[in-house]
């Protein structure tokens, strides 16, 4: 350790950078971003492009794929081998075994409806019409056996069991979530003066870090499908135990269940937009630093700044704190160079270290606290969420059942990110307990994958993630173009695909080299699941091991699910339960998120069509599934 002072061990002759001089590049670093990522995307996409032309061609079992510059483009012979399982997904005889005749004419017609445009477009108001002319019980009874009874498997936790149950005699199992959507322009936050809640009542273990970031609200449209987002406290507290039921009937689904939390249930989605803002700016400061030495644009691990520079240059932008000193201590022999999990390190010790917490106000030209302008009403409303948290993610390890955080908008993503990786901290310790959800449709989705993953290595914690193609599209883009920045979203489908099997790919390895890590392949895209059978046949990945599960939404795929679930691959289907008008935004979001995945249905539907003429001609027309 050494006790040299920075700010006087680190002055070089002959440079003298103006404070004002370094505010202005960290504006024009700041207001350029979008290019540099821009630059960054079209390297990734450069790297995945070569990755996708290869996803023919096996590689050798063991082979590392995660520098995909520099990986093997060697073809290896595609023979099946003896202990590898193959599944055939054209099977309409086992994938349609757990319906009945009616259920598949159901998905035909409901398929058929999601297929045009208009009908998705206008789905709201065509629901509103229905309820006018039917009225509300009929228009309930109408969606029972039509789109709600397709995708949800009921309003409470007593009605989804015959379907679990069902599903799990077919080896699927089920993955709870309790599904109400709301706009969060429409909702009134009701501050109170009272800090108490259910959840306050509760501890936290030991090892949990209070949670107390504070930061300007952004301003621009807050609105969206925010799904069950609270407007007080005692909302957050009621949403907090329909998750505890949902995680107690998830127990009694499978061995291995899983349920599904929404953060912005549990928290006031305005202290999360609050956080998010907070762990974006303190990013793109570590980028302007790295760019100041010459380390930007490349993938963001190998972002490295050294810390004599570092200091000097902080000096000189005003700031009064002991870089230096304090990551110098930190870290192992004379290593004087530190990335950005060092870097974001200092929020985990903010208690110790606020003078070091600090970025540039650009409209002062000065350096300010980054957490100085939460109310202590609003930290105490986090310090709440992760207490909230903390008790489902001990209840969940009671009851034996995963938890996975579900992603949301862009907006509040940092922050669940952030939170859900505090709880794996704590809880992933032994097994896998609290899952994480990538979203890679987003252009920055393999730099967060890549920085968790390497965060639980150096920590010592089981990396699991939920791997989506993402459910916000068209929001985000709606938003991005009416506030005006960057789109985050990958340009097509394509990109996405790519971005896709290289975060996919990225932790298979890390699976089949360290055993530390559990993913789950959340998807309905038919060559997504072919290439991960292959890679786990490739890197020797066996089913039973429970290290890759699989999982789709209730009422699709079932040609997916289903023969999986019959190979003895642990698969899932996602199943959202509530009341019908409540579930109802949940469903008009879907169909217009999925409505190029629901034109695409057409081989789908010709196995539905398939499977009722089979039965149709062998006399199975009235057939009912045994279990």
């Amino acid at each position: 350790m050494f006790s040299v002072k920075a700010a006087r061990a680190l002055t070089r002759p002959g440079v003298d950078i103006p404070r004002t001089w370094l505010l202005i590049r960290w504006r024009l670093c700041f207001t350029a971003q979008s290019h540099t990522e821009r630059r960054d995307h079209v390297s990734s996409r450069s790297h995945t492009q070569r990755d996708s032309a290869r996803l023919d061609c096996p590689k050798q079992p063991g082979s590392e794929s995660r520098n995909l510059s520099t990986s093997s483009t060697s073809s290896t012979s595609t023979t099946t081998a003896p202990n590898e399982i193959s599944v055939d997904f054209d099977l309409t005889r086992e994938s349609y075994k757990s319906k009945d005749s009616l259920e598949l004419l159901r998905g035909l017609v409901v398929f058929k409806v999601c297929s045009y445009d208009s009908m998705v477009d206008k789905n709201q108001e065509i629901m509103d019409l229905c309820k006018k002319l039917l009225g509300q019980r009929a228009f309930n009874q109408f969606m029972k056996i039509t789109f709600y009874g397709q995708f949800v498997a009921g309003e409470d936790e007593k009605a989804v069991r015959p379907l679990i149950q069902k599903n799990q005699a077919f080896r699927v199992g089920s993955i709870l979530d309790y599904c109400v959507e709301k706009d969060i322009s429409q909702e009134k936050p009701e501050m109170s003066n009272s800090c108490e809640s259910s959840a306050a009542n509760e501890s936290i273990g030991k090892n949990n870090r209070e949670i107390d970031f504070k930061e300007h609200k952004q301003s621009g449209d807050r609105r969206g499908g925010v799904t069950g987002v609270c407007s007080n406290e005692g909302k957050c507290d009621q949403n907090m135990e329909i998750f505890i039921k949902c995680i107690s009937a998830s127990s009694e689904s499978s061995m291995d269940a899983f349920s599904a939390i929404k953060m912005t249930a549990l928290g006031q989605p305005q202290v999360l937009i609050k956080l998010s803002e907070v762990l974006v700016k303190w990013q793109r400061f570590f980028n302007f630093l790295a760019l100041q030495q010459g380390k930007y644009g490349m993938e963001v691990l190998e972002q490295r700044v050294d810390l004599n520079q570092l200091q000097e240059l902080l000096t000189k932008l005003g700031a009064k704190g002991d870089f230096y000193g304090w990551f110098s201590s930190r870290k192992e022999e004379n290593s004087r160079i530190i990335d950005v999990l060092d870097w974001n390190s200092l929020l985990d010790h903010r208690a110790k270290v606020p003078d070091l917490l600090v970025v540039p106000n650009l409209k002062l030209r000065m350096l300010e606290p980054l957490l100085q302008n939460f109310t202590t009403e609003e930290e105490e409303q986090l310090k709440r969420t992760v207490q909230r948290m903390d008790i489902l993610a001990k209840h969940a390890v009671g009851k034996g059942v995963c938890l996975l955080a579900d992603a949301e908008q862009t907006y509040f993503q940092p922050a669940i990110g952030k939170l859900t990786l505090d709880m794996q901290r704590i809880y992933n310790r032994e097994k896998a307990v609290v899952f994480n959800t990538y979203q890679c449709y987003l252009k920055e989705a393999y730099h967060n994958v890549t920085m968790d993953v390497e965060l639980s290595r150096r920590e010592r914690w089981r990396f699991a993630a939920k791997l989506v193609r993402g459910a916000y599209m068209y929001l985000e883009r709606e938003r991005a173009r009416k506030i005006g920045y960057e789109d985050p979203i990958n340009p097509d489908y394509e990109s996405t695909n790519r971005m896709y099997h290289r975060c996919l790919d990225y932790v298979l390895d890390e699976i089949a080299h360290r055993r530390n890590a559990n993913v789950m392949v959340a998807s309905h895209n038919e060559d997504t699941v072919k290439h991960t059978l292959r890679r786990m046949n490739e890197l020797g990945l066996v089913p039973t091991e429970n290290k890759v599960y699989f999982a789709q939404l209730l009422g699709m795929c079932d040609q997916i699910s289903f023969p999986l679930g019959q190979k003895g691959f642990p698969v899932y289907k996602y199943v959202p339960y509530g009341p019908i008008n409540e579930v109802m935004p949940y469903l008009s979001r879907r169909a217009q998120e999925n409505r190029g995945f629901m034109k695409g249905t057409q081989k789908e539907r010709e196995l539905l069509w398939k499977e009722l003429k089979r039965r149709l001609t062998s006399g199975e027309l009235l057939y009912r599934p045994v279990y």
